[in-house]
């Protein structure tokens, strides 16, 4: 699957809270995108324990245009 997931919204601290996969238009929480990371739905992104709290990031590659913003 593309990287094909944005944020949608951060919190004060700028934390990623809030995303959508732009294919489907889906809406997710942290922990909703977390959960389908760890289902290997989105083969694309990782999960990183960022404070104690699991964190979605896109896989490394070449272009800085489709990373989580």
């Amino acid at each position: 699957m593309a990287k094909n997931v944005i944020s949608i919204a951060q919190n004060s601290t700028g934390r990623n809270i809030s995303f959508k996969d732009v294919s489907s238009g889906i809406k997710m929480t942290r922990s909703q995108f977390v959960s389908k990371i760890e289902s290997n739905i989105y083969h694309d992104y990782h999960v990183r324990i960022i404070n104690k709290i699991k964190t979605p990031c896109s896989n490394p590659d070449k272009s800085e245009r489709n990373n989580l913003a």
